[in-house]
C-alpha cells in the first residue's frame, strides 16, 4: 500500500507531519480529513513491501477503510451526481463564500466552514462535494460544474476569472450582487402583473361571452325583423366559427411553432443570430447591452486592478460573456489590442461600442489608472441598467391599459351598434 508524506494544520493552529498509509490520495485525504487535519501538502513517497503477514496487515487496513466510512457520516448523506439548488441557496453560497474569503480565509477552509452550518440544507452537501474536489488539485470553477448545474456558465466563467486573477472574492460578491438584483427583479415584476394578468383573464371571459352568447342572440334577432348583420359583428362571428371547428388544429400549430422556434434558437449554428435578434428588441435590448457593459467593466476593472495584462484580462472577460454577437465583437478587441493598438483604439475601430465608454477608458489609459475608470464606467452603466428596467416596469401597466381597453371597447361598440340596429328594425 503507498505510503503518503503529509504536512497539515491541527485544529488548534499548529502545523503536524508524519506518513499515513492508503489506497490512494482520496483515501489519505479522507484519513487526515477523520483526523480534524487540514493539509497543506500530499505527497506519495513509497509503496510498502509485502511484509511476513501482508494479510492481517490488509485486513487491518480495510477495517480502518470501513470505520472511517462508517465514522463519517457526511458520505452516507451526500447524493450521488449532480445537486439542483435554487436561485436564493446559490445567492447565500455566494455570499456565506465572498464573506470568508474577503475575512482572509483560504477556499478549502471556507468551504469546510460552510459544510458544518447545519441550516444550509443543501449547501452543506454543495460545499462538501465542492472542497472534496478542490482539494484534490481541481479548479473551483471546473468543481462548480461537476457538482451543480444551478451555477451556469456565466457564474462559473467568473469564478475562473476570479481565479485567475485572485479577486475571487470581489468577483463573487458581485456576483451575488448581480443575482440578487436579478431576483428582486423577477419578485417586482410578478407583483407587477398581477393586477394585468387579472385584467387580461377578465377581458377573456368577457370576451368569449360576448361571441359565443351576446353577439349571436343579437344577430339572430336582426335577422329574425329582416336588419343587415354588422360588418364587426359578422366577422367576429365567423372568427368564432372557425375557432370552434378548429382549434386542436390552431393549438397544435402554436405548440409546434413553439418547438420549431425553440429547436432553432438552440442550434448552436443559429445562436449568434437569435443573440443578435434579442440585442434589436424593443425595451429588451437595452437591458441586455447595459447588463453587458456592466458585467464587462467590473470584471475588466477587478481583473486589470488584480494585475493581470490586458490581454489575459479581455480573453477571461471574453470568456464570461455569454451573448456569441457580443463575444464576436470582444474576438475583434482582443485580436488588435494582441497586435499592439491600445485598448481604447481597438473599441474605436470596432465600432460597436459607445463613444463615452471609449473615452472614459481613454482617460484611464492617460492616467495609468484604467481599472478606476474601468470601475466608474461600470457605475455609470449600472445606473442606466436601472433605468431601463425602470422604464420597463412602468411602461408594463399601460401597455396592458390599453391592449383591454381596445379589446373591451371594440366589444363594447360591436354591441350597442348590433343593439342600435335592432331597435331601429324593430320600428
Amino acid at each position: 500500500m503507498p505510503i503518503f508524506a503529509y504536512k497539515a494544520l491541527a485544529a488548534n493552529g499548529s502545523v503536524t507531519s508524519g506518513e499515513i498509509d492508503a489506497a490512494d490520495r482520496p483515501e489519505a485525504l479522507r484519513i487526515l480529513d477523520r483526523k480534524g487535519l487540514q493539509p497543506v501538502s500530499l505527497k506519495e513517497t513509497a509503496a510498502t513491501v509485502s511484509s511476513k503477514k501482508p494479510q492481517p496487515k490488509s485486513k487491518a487496513a480495510d477495517a480502518e477503510r470501513s470505520k472511517g466510512a462508517a465514522a463519517d457520516p457526511k458520505e452516507s448523506v451526500i447524493p450521488e451526481g449532480q445537486i439542483k439548488l435554487k436561485r436564493q441557496e446559490v445567492v447565500l453560497f455566494t455570499e456565506e463564500l465572498s464573506d470568508m474569503l474577503s475575512a482572509g480565509l483560504q477556499l478549502e477552509p471556507a468551504l469546510k466552514s460552510m459544510e458544518s452550518r447545519q441550516e444550509l440544507g443543501n449547501l452543506k452537501a454543495v460545499s462538501y462535494k465542492i472542497r472534496h474536489i478542490v482539494r484534490d488539485g481541481v479548479n473551483f470553477s471546473v468543481a462548480l460544474k461537476k457538482v451543480s448545474p444551478s451555477f451556469g456558465p456565466l457564474y462559473c466563467s467568473l469564478a475562473a476569472a476570479g481565479e485567475a486573477s485572485g479577486a475571487l472574492d470581489d468577483i463573487l460578491k458581485r456576483q451575488a450582487h448581480y443575482l440578487k438584483t436579478l431576483a428582486e427583479l423577477q419578485a417586482r415584476l410578478i407583483l407587477a402583473m398581477i393586477y394585468p394578468a387579472f385584467l387580461i383573464l377578465a377581458g377573456i371571459g368577457v370576451s368569449i361571452v360576448f361571441v359565443t352568447t351576446l353577439i349571436p342572440q343579437l344577430t339572430a334577432l336582426i335577422q329574425s325583423s329582416g336588419g343587415k348583420i354588422p360588418l364587426g359583428a359578422a366577422i367576429l362571428i365567423a372568427i368564432s366559427n372557425f375557432l370552434s371547428k378548429w382549434w386542436l388544429v390552431v393549438l397544435l400549430s402554436l405548440i409546434a411553432g413553439g418547438i420549431f422556434f425553440k429547436a432553432w434558437k438552440d442550434n448552436d449554428a443559429n445562436k449568434p443570430a437569435w443573440d443578435r435578434i434579442k440585442l434589436k428588441l424593443p425595451l429588451l435590448g437595452p437591458v441586455i447591452t447595459s447588463r453587458f457593459y456592466v458585467q464587462f467593466l467590473e470584471t475588466m476593472a477587478n481583473l486589470v486592478g488584480n494585475g493581470l495584462p490586458l490581454l489575459r484580462a479581455l480573453e477571461l472577460s471574453r470568456d464570461a460573456t455569454q451573448n456569441r454577437s457580443l463575444r464576436t465583437e470582444l474576438d475583434q478587441v482582443i485580436a488588435q489590442v494582441g497586435d499592439g493598438r491600445s485598448f481604447s483604439k481597438a473599441l474605436v475601430r470596432n465600432g460597436a461600442f459607445p463613444p463615452l465608454l471609449i473615452d472614459m477608458i481613454s482617460v484611464g489609459e492617460q492616467t495609468g489608472k484604467i481599472d478606476h475608470s474601468l470601475r466608474r464606467a461600470a457605475e455609470r452603466y449600472d445606473k442606466e441598467l436601472d433605468k431601463s428596467l425602470q422604464r420597463i416596469m412602468a411602461l408594463v401597466m399601460p401597455i396592458v391599459l390599453i391592449i383591454m381597453a381596445g379589446l373591451i371597447g371594440t366589444m363594447a361598440y360591436l354591441m350597442i351598434t348590433s343593439i342600435f340596429q335592432t331597435i331601429s328594425n324593430l320600428n
